[in-house]
């Protein structure tokens, strides 16, 4: 299966395209997306480890704090039709936080059923009690963007609203926090920013909890080695 490669790292001037080493023949592609307020390289450590389990790997940079929600699925689009083309419906997705509301709302609007797999890292796919509580506030949507501002718990938050799954995924939350004051806010466990249980989404192939936090969930390697199992076999390790 022939692919292009364009990485895609966040740099003091923006977003810059640069190719990553050289994947094996015939690799499978797998699109990394990041979280709110951060940046391709957040997904650098993670990406280094499925490309040496074989993957061929795109990081995918985007305005997660200005934009709105459908200019970044439209962004997204782009970038898959960029990278995958006429295969764009069997490239594998592994998403860190408010990443995984984007993949569902742009494998949503997909005609066909997606036939690649996802990995979610500590997704808040029933919202977060942290936007419940700050995401009006004129400081914090600065910070956390007009698609970041809604992401709350409640009926009129994005992940709330998105139509059930249509594509094969595996869910890996933490459950440890570096931050009690947003964990106060928060049913436990949590991982500081997202509850256990708000991670969950229904029809989601498996589901696990490690001893990690939120902001570093990607950086363990027991978290790409459990990625680049689920990418192959649709399915986490098997546990004791």
């Amino acid at each position: 299966m022939h692919r292009v490669i364009l990485v895609l790292a966040t740099c003091g001037l923006g977003v810059v395209s640069g190719c990553s080493s050289s994947p094996p023949v015939g690799a499978d592609p797998v699109i990394l997306i990041h979280g709110l307020g951060r940046s391709p390289a957040s997904m650098a450590i993670l990406g280094n480890r499925l490309e040496g389990e074989g993957y061929r790997v795109v990081r995918f940079g985007y305005p997660s704090t200005t934009e709105p929600l459908d200019a970044l699925v439209a962004d997204l689009q782009a970038e898959v039709e960029r990278c995958c083309g006429a295969n764009a419906e069997t490239v594998h997705f592994v998403t860190h936080s408010m990443g995984g509301v984007l993949v569902r709302a742009f494998l949503a609007e997909q005609p066909r059923m997606h036939r690649g797999r996802v990995v979610m890292l500590s997704p808040p796919s029933q919202g977060s009690e942290i936007v419940d509580a700050f995401g009006a506030t004129p400081l914090l949507q600065s910070l956390f963007g007009p698609a970041g501002s809604k992401i709350g718990t409640d009926a009129a938050g994005i992940a709330r609203q998105l139509p059930p799954i249509r594509f094969s995924v595996g869910i890996i939350t933490g459950d440890r926090s570096l931050n009690p004051l947003t964990s106060w806010l928060i049913p436990r466990p949590d991982d500081g920013k997202v509850g256990v249980d708000r991670a969950r989404l229904d029809g989601a192939a498996d589901f696990l909890v490690l001893p990690a936090t939120h902001t570093f969930i990607m950086n363990r390697l027991d978290v790409a080695e459990e990625a680049a199992h689920f990418l192959r076999e649709g399915q986490f390790r098997p546990r004791d």
